[in-house]
């Protein structure tokens, strides 16, 4: 990231220049990071109980320790580290650690976003608050977070390449080994260093050499890859995860619409708006990139935050009119900055925040279940199951929908919208004691609450906890 801070360039005023960055890579990210709503998905329990059982083991699990319904039956970690990452930062310091690493990962990002762009433009914040207002509603403390600065900053790497007429070094090949055991978005690093080979075999008079560079550090890319946790099924797992049938059934794999993520409908109206204005030049594979993963952010919601990132740092080059004259920065601002960055990092880990309570949250409701029920079968909410992992619970399912399968998610999505004969079904198979419900589930709620035997043993604003007669 700080040779990326070497190549900034500040503005006509130095003061006004030093600010800007100042807000852009520490203040906002400070803010964002900070946000209680980082831990309003159930995954976030279940990926820091991954990284304890990782601790406590010193393994990577291949076989699922957690649920009951699918316990012993093989499990890919691919976001393995991811989960180390997250699960040492809880430990040491609780849900502030893990406020620490996302605010950690936004600053990374923001550094590599906002300086590319002040190379360009000279409102460089302008681009880092379009790509916020799109990442902020997937703004989780998931795997996925960790991994933006790595797209920005392989972004970076490729637009380097290209304006030095050059392949990226070899040993940025390493970078797709990190990534690859963080989180599946991979893919999408091989996809874009692919159009950029593309576009250098395009533009270079000398083909053949172009040809051989990138074909060469492409090649390098694919055989690190294979440096992950979880050998060949760590690389071809998340293209199988793209062919289950229960993707619909999730928000973030639903198509985008207005009513759904206003924030990223608003923001594309006014960037087309302003390419429409503006006529930015940008070379037609660059356009291609931006186009292909638009297409993919109508397809689903969770690919709006890599076309926000990608743009930002694609998008300043295109509108930028000649050469931005600008002092190099002294070695005394890169210094200032990365001190702040450590000391917001640090403050952010040692001040205590709590989760909201709700339905990815339900700690109260989980103090209330009787140790009787705790060892017990249970047919819980989805986002539920990733607490109930955490307070040592073994759930009926979670958010690892890409272990459990289609049969038995869909299945469940049947039982939630009241189906009495799948919830029939999973009783009995599965010898099912209780239920965690929550207040959300009006069907399954109703279901359980008209079926002889079931009882309400405890409830409060964010469910209801049921127990079977004979428990």
């Amino acid at each position: 990231m700080w040779a990326v801070v070497a190549e900034a360039k500040t503005g006509p005023s130095q003061g006004r220049s030093a600010i800007a960055l100042f807000v852009a890579v520490l203040l906002i990210p400070a803010v964002l990071g900070s946000s209680k709503t980082i831990f309003n998905d159930g995954d976030v329990s279940w990926h820091i109980a991954t990284g304890q059982w990782i601790l406590d083991h010193r393994a990577i699990p291949h076989a699922d320790p957690f649920s009951f319904t699918f316990a012993g039956k093989p499990w890919v970690p691919i976001e393995w580290l991811a989960e180390l990452i997250y699960a040492s930062a809880y430990r040491l310091a609780g849900y502030g650690g893990v406020a620490a690493v996302v605010t950690a990962a936004l600053i990374a990002l923001h550094a590599v976003v906002y300086l590319n762009a002040s190379r360009s433009v000279r409102s460089a914040l302008l681009p880092i608050i379009a790509m916020d207002f799109v990442l902020i509603p997937m703004l989780l403390a998931r795997p996925h977070v960790l991994t933006w600065p790595l797209l920005a900053l392989w972004t970076w790497l490729m637009l380097r390449a290209r304006e030095q007429d050059r392949a990226p070094p070899l040993v940025a090949a390493l970078l797709m080994s990190f990534w690859a055991n963080l989180h599946g978005g991979f893919v999408f690093g091989l996809a874009i260093a692919g159009a950029f080979g593309l576009e250098a075999l395009v533009d270079s008079a000398d083909k053949m050499r172009a040809l051989r560079l990138w074909l060469i550090f492409g090649l390098a890319c694919v055989a690190a890859l294979f440096i992950n946790g979880n050998g060949i099924e760590g690389v071809v797992h998340p293209l199988r995860f793209t062919q289950l049938q229960m993707l619909p059934l999730i928000d973030e794999w639903k198509p985008s619409t207005p009513a759904r993520t206003p924030y990223f409908f608003a923001v594309l109206t006014i960037t087309i708006a302003l390419i429409a204005w503006k006529r930015p030049r940008l070379p037609w594979v660059r356009w291609l990139i931006m186009a292909g993963l638009l297409g993919l952010a109508f397809l689903q919601v969770r690919h709006q935050t890599t076309l926000a990132i990608v743009a930002a740092m694609l998008l300043p080059q295109g509108f930028a009119r000649g050469a931005v004259e600008r002092e190099e920065p002294s070695p005394e601002l890169g210094w200032v900055l990365a001190a702040g960055a450590a000391l917001l990092v640090c403050v952010r880990a040692i001040m205590p925040l709590s989760p909201p309570e709700n339905d990815a949250n339900p700690w109260h409701l989980i103090t209330e279940v009787p140790p009787q029920l705790r060892s017990q079968p249970v047919l819980n909410g989805y986002s539920m199951g990733g607490p109930l992992i955490l307070s040592g619970i073994r759930p009926y399912v979670d958010g690892r929908g890409d272990m459990y399968g289609d049969a038995l998610v869909l299945d469940y999505s049947h039982i939630t919208h009241g189906d009495a004969q799948a919830f029939d079904r999973a009783v009995q198979r599965w010898n099912i004691r209780w239920a965690m419900i929550p207040n959300g589930d009006k069907a399954l709620m109703a279901l359980l609450d008209r079926s002889p035997g079931w009882r309400r043993i405890a409830s409060d604003k964010v469910g209801v906890i049921y127990e079977r007669s004979g428990a």
